[in-house]
C-alpha cells in the first residue's frame, strides 16, 4: 500500500493535478495530502469504525460499513496502477492493482448480501492499515525504517566483499549504497525506499494474526516467526538487488532486448529491472506462501480469513484445514488421527525510477 511522496502543491485549489515527471493519478492531491494517502487512510478508517461496530454487537451496520470501505480500498489501488505501470514498470504489481477494484467490489458485494464471515477479514485490513499507515506517513518513523535498512544491507553487502558507503538518496534519507560508477559494469546504483523495509508483508503477517482470536502465546510466537523470517529474507533481496544492478548480472543481449523494446527502459536498467520486478517480486509470492504455512502450523486460525480470500477468488467454498490433511487443530497442536500415524514412525524422523544525482544514476530497491 505505498503512495507517493506528497509534491509541493502550488495553487490553492482543493483538488489539483501536481506533477512530479509523468502526470499520474497517484499525485492528485486533496489539499497538501496526496489523493492515495487519503484514500488509504479512509478505508482504513472505516474498516477501523467497523471493527468497533462488531466489537459492540452491531453485525448489519459492520457489514455495511465495512462494504463501503472495501470499495474505498479498491479505489485507492486504482490511484497507484500508473505509478507501478509508468514509473517502477513491474508487471506483477501492475496486474495485482488492476484487479483490486473489481475484488474490492467484489467482496463489499459479499458482505453487503449478508457473508459475514468477511468481516474477520475486514479486521485483518484494518490491522494492516494500522500497522504500515503510520510508518509511511509519520516521517521519523519512516527516516528510521529506512536507514536500518540501508545500514543493514549494506552490512550484507560487506560480507560478501563489497563496501560502497552510504550516502544521501534522491529520496533525502541515508539510503544509497555509493558505488564508484566508473569502477561498475553499469554506472548505476540503488536507494532503499519505504517498500523495500519489508514493512509491507510485515502487515499482512501482522494483520491476520492480530484479527483471529486465539491464545495470546501462540499468537505472539507465530507474528515473531513471520516477522523474523521476512526480515532476514528482505535482507536478501535488498543485497541481492543492490550488488546486480551495479555489476550487471543481467545484462544480456536477450534481457536487455526485452527491456528496451518492450518496457521502454534504457539498457542500463536491465539488471536492476530483472533483479527486482521479475526475480524477486516473483520469488517474493513464494515466500509469502512458505511464510503462511510456517504460521499455520502454529496458529491455524488465520485459515479462516484466507478461506475467505479464496472464495472471493474462485466463488467457490473451501476448507483449508482439510485440504492440508486434517493435521492441525485450533490449539495448535495436531489432531489424534496425525498423533498416532506419528507414533508409528522412526523417532529420527524474505518504485522506482532513475533519478539519481549526478555522481551516479540510481534506483529505489
Amino acid at each position: 500500500m505505498s503512495a507517493l511522496p506528497a509534491a509541493p502543491v502550488v495553487a490553492s485549489a482543493a483538488v489539483e493535478f501536481v506533477t512530479t515527471g509523468p502526470a499520474t493519478l497517484a499525485a492528485v492531491s486533496v489539499g497538501s495530502i496526496p489523493l492515495s494517502d487519503s484514500l488509504a487512510w479512509i478505508a482504513i478508517g472505516a474498516f477501523v469504525a467497523a471493527m468497533l461496530l462488531e466489537w459492540r454487537g452491531a453485525v448489519d451496520p459492520a457489514r455495511y460499513l465495512a462494504a463501503g470501505a472495501w470499495v474505498v480500498f479498491g479505489l485507492f489501488w486504482v490511484t497507484m496502477i500508473p505509478h507501478y505501470y509508468l514509473e517502477v514498470k513491474s508487471p506483477i504489481q501492475t496486474l495485482l492493482t488492476l484487479a483490486a477494484l473489481p475484488l474490492c467490489a467484489y467482496t463489499g458485494y459479499l458482505l453487503v448480501q449478508g457473508r459475514e464471515s468477511l468481516l474477520l477479514l475486514s479486521k485483518a485490513i484494518a490491522f494492516m492499515g494500522l500497522i504500515y499507515l503510520p510508518v509511511e506517513t509519520i516521517p521519523f518513523v519512516r527516516t528510521w525504517l529506512i536507514e536500518t535498512t540501508a545500514t543493514q544491507t549494506h552490512f550484507g553487502m560487506e560480507l560478501l566483499g563489497h563496501s560502497p558507503g552510504i550516502e544521501e538518496g534522491a529520496n533525502g534519507y541515508q539510503s544509497r549504497f555509493a558505488f564508484d560508477p566508473n569502477e561498475t559494469v553499469t554506472g548505476r546504483t540503488t536507494y532503499i525506499i519505504t517498500s523495500c523495509t519489508g514493512i509491507g508483508s510485515m502487515a499482512i503477517f501482522g494483520g491476520l494474526i492480530a484479527a483471529v482470536k486465539a491464545p495470546l502465546k501462540r499468537k505472539a510466537t507465530a507474528f515473531a516467526l513471520a516477522i523474523g523470517v521476512i526480515w532476514f529474507l528482505n535482507l536478501v533481496r535488498n543485497v541481492f538487488i543492490g550488488l546486480a544492478s551495479p555489476w550487471g548480472w543481467f545484462q544480456q543481449d536477450v534481457l536487455v532486448y526485452v527491456v528496451t523494446e518492450f518496457m521502454g527502459a534504457p539498457a542500463d536498467r536491465t539488471s536492476y529491472i530483472v533483479a527486482h520486478n521479475f526475480i524477486a517480486q516473483s520469488l517474493s509470492i513464494v515466500a509469502l506462501l512458505g511464510i503462511t504455512s510456517l504460521v499455520v502450523r502454529i496458529l491455524p486460525e488465520i485459515l479462516e480469513p484466507l478461506e475467505d480470500v479464496l472464495y472471493i477468488l474462485t466463488g467457490d467454498e473451501y476448507d483449508l484445514t482439510d485440504a492440508l490433511g486434517r493435521d492441525v487443530q485450533a490449539n495448535g497442536g495436531r489432531t489424534a488421527a496425525t498423533e498416532s500415524a506419528g507414533s508409528n514412525t522412526n523417532a529420527d524422523d524474505g518504485p522506482i525510477d532513475n533519478s539519481g544525482p549526478a555522481s551516479a544514476p540510481e534506483t529505489e530497491s
